[in-house]
């Protein structure tokens, strides 16, 4: 089989047949006339829409593209009126997704032109709409041109706003006061708006107003001191005290918010535009329909209304009140504070002590009501009578005391204790404590009481001067150690003292606080009530006491074994001398042992002789004749040693060497010729 050959087509258009028999020419053409139809958009562009359809979720907007975007309806709640074929500005977000869908935002179209428009708005004192998006704290929170805006509580209205909420997600029309560019934050009000309108009213109200002009108005707020009155687009206050006569704590006991009364015009300043109002000032002054029988002395019932310090205020009528001061509230001298008598909403019972019908002002008291207790005072506290009374205060000199209420007295410091010294009264009673007394005298003139504690018992002074007699020792303890000596604590709750030099111990240590001794009593004073004590001075008395006795019985032991100890020397003495002198001086002595044997004149008698031999003793030549009466045993040997020089001295000692044979003999006979004639 012959194959054909067949030949290519040269002028064959393969572009266009691989484009659909669409010519290259041909489909740009096309594509040009399609694009031709649509706008040229990029993304992040504002540009205008129209909208093409909206429920209530979604609004679709077409922006001539091609395809149409779909933005939330809550993009649009500043517009609850927007409609098929309103323009609206929108902010191309992309212009095709992953779905192929146009994405728009109306809400950051407004932002992007927003903040231009705002201060645009402030420049030229336009008037803008928002919408109240929430509540915040102290106000609103508003969507103005895109932008959130703060709107305070205080300007909202001119009126004060009790329920932020009623206002929530409606719009409502608004100035721009205020814009901070650092933080991007707007101020807006509403209530300028209204002002505006309302401060011409109020020139026209004001400038037809006169003192004591009366108007109705409606309760509009209502605060501490007082109560702010609407009177038709101008405010008035009406003060706490003019609203009632009688007191009023709180206003809201009077009135009530947007209740309507009558007012009167008190005063107002057509610079400052305030009007200051009344209402008590519709109705007569209480002290006007007072009793005319109503007189000093009368007894009124009436409702405490206002505490102070210094007393407490009494309304008898509405409108009429009287003070009771707090010296009126009792008979006691003490000044108490009128919040322990009475509080307020009590009522009591006073009688009136002063009238003054021009200055309206009275004077009350409740303790005319009781007897006062000093106009029988005599009977019932008479003088030496025992009561127990209640330590009101102390001073330095005394405890005031209370006997009964509105009867004071004084117990003076010195008539706490018989024994105790008490430098202050805090040391021996406390305030509040009960405390027996006596009425020891009576002022009663002055409304005084003279009392005494230690009087409740006897006098112990008068036994302590037969317990605490003079030297008597006791025990006692030191309780508190001064510059100027020792406080001591003794037997029957009585004190001593002892100074620093009578404190002192037998080791010579110094007595302590809180150690028991024994002391001496060396001085009791009943008149001054005193005890003055010594501790040294008991064993000094008894070292004294003993020394004495050693002294006496030294004393007696030399004259008891004087005699025999003079013997031995005064014959030796006798033997070692051949002087006249020397036999004199034995004779003597001889005659005194004899004396010492016999009778109490015999013992004179040697006194004498004594005496006649001591005096030439005492010279100081004659040393033989000191020898022997002063220091019979001693003598012979001291007597060369304290005068050597002496001669009269050595020479018997010399004679007795060299013939000691020959003065023995002598002395002998001498002795034996004198023995008769002593006897």
């Amino acid at each position: 089989m012959a194959i054909k050959e067949i030949n290519p087509l040269v002028d064959f258009d393969w572009e266009a047949f691989e484009n659909d028999g669409v010519s290259a020419a041909d489909k740009a053409a096309q594509t040009a006339a399609y694009e031709g139809t649509l706008n040229n958009v990029n993304d992040n562009e504002v540009v205008d829409g129209t909208v093409a359809a909206l429920n209530d979720r979604e609004v679709v907007v077409n922006i001539g593209y091609k395809s149409e975007g779909i933005i939330p309806r809550s993009e649009f709640r500043y517009a609850p009126d927007l409609k098929v074929g309103d323009k609206v500005e929108v902010y191309i977000e992309n212009q095709e997704d992953k779905k192929g869908q146009l994405v728009l935002s109306h809400k950051k179209a407004r932002q992007s032109r927003s903040w231009d428009r705002v201060n645009a708005a402030l420049e030229n004192d336009e008037i803008v709409t928002g919408f109240v998006k929430c509540r915040t704290k102290g106000g609103m929170i508003v969507d103005v041109l895109g932008t959130e805006a703060f709107l305070p509580g205080s300007q909202i209205d001119v009126k004060p706003i009790r329920d932020y909420d009623t206002f929530v997600g409606k719009t409502m029309e608004f100035k721009i006061v205020k814009i901070n560019q650092e933080f991007r934050n707007v101020v807006v009000s509403h209530k300028a708006l209204i002002e505006a309108e309302l401060e011409q009213q109020k020139k026209e109200i004001i400038s037809k107003l006169e003192k004591g002009q009366i108007l109705e108005g409606t309760v509009k707020n209502i605060t501490n001191y007082g109560v702010f009155i609407d009177l038709g687009g101008v405010d008035g206050l009406i003060h706490i005290t003019d609203l009632s006569w009688g007191r009023v704590s709180d206003p809201k006991e009077i009135v009530e918010l947007d209740q309507k009364l009558n007012v009167v015009i008190l005063d107002f300043d057509d610079e400052k535009k305030r009007i200051a109002l009344g209402l008590k000032q519709l109705t007569p002054h209480p002290w006007d329909a007072l009793s005319a029988d109503l007189k000093v002395g009368d007894k009124v019932h009436g409702k405490v209304v206002v505490m102070a310090d210094y007393g407490a205020f009494i309304e008898i009528a509405p409108g009429v009140e009287g003070l009771i001061h707090v010296s009126e509230m009792s008979w006691s001298a003490h000044l108490h504070s009128a919040q322990e008598f009475m509080k307020v909403g009590d009522e009591v019972d006073a009688i009136i002590l002063t009238l003054d019908r021009e200055e309206r002002k009275m004077s009350l008291g409740i303790k005319q009501l009781k007897e006062d207790p000093w106009e029988k005072i005599e009977e019932k506290y008479p003088v030496g009578s025992q009561h127990t009374a209640k330590v009101r205060n102390f001073t330095n000199f005394g405890v005031f005391v209370e006997v009964e209420e509105g009867v004071d007295g004084l117990i003076h410091i010195s008539d706490l204790s018989w024994t105790k010294k008490v430098k202050h009264p805090s040391e021996f009673t406390k305030i509040g404590e009960p405390i027996e007394v006596q009425v020891l005298d009576i002022d009663k003139e002055n409304r005084r009481l003279s009392l005494g504690h230690k009087q409740l018992e006897e006098n112990p002074w008068d036994k302590f001067e037969e317990i605490f007699t003079q030297d008597s020792i006791h025990q006692g303890k030191v309780t508190e150690v001064l510059d100027k000596g020792a406080v001591i604590a003794l037997e029957g709750n009585v004190e001593g003292f002892a100074t620093p030099k009578h404190l002192v111990k037998e080791d010579g240590s110094q007595a302590q606080l809180g150690e028991t001794l024994d002391f001496k009593v060396i001085e009791f004073n009943k008149d001054a009530k005193r005890i003055i004590l010594s501790h040294s001075r008991i064993f000094e008395d008894v070292a004294r006491a003993e020394a004495k006795a050693a002294k006496k019985a030294e004393v007696a032991a030399k004259k008891a074994t004087r005699p025999q100890k003079e013997q031995a020397p005064v014959i030796k003495n006798v033997a070692a001398s051949t002087s006249l002198g020397d036999i004199d001086a034995l004779a003597a002595l001889k005659a005194q042992m004899t004396e010492a044997k016999a009778e109490p004149k015999a013992k004179k008698a040697t006194a004498k002789a004594e005496a006649k031999v001591e005096a030439p003793a005492e010279a100081p030549v004659e040393a033989p004749a000191e020898a022997p009466v002063e220091a019979p045993v001693e003598a012979p040997a001291e007597t060369p040693a304290e005068a050597p020089a002496e001669a009269p001295a050595e020479a018997p000692a010399e004679v007795k060497a060299e013939e000691p044979k020959a003065e023995t003999k002598k002395a002998k006979a001498k002795k034996k010729e004198e023995e008769p004639k002593a006897e």
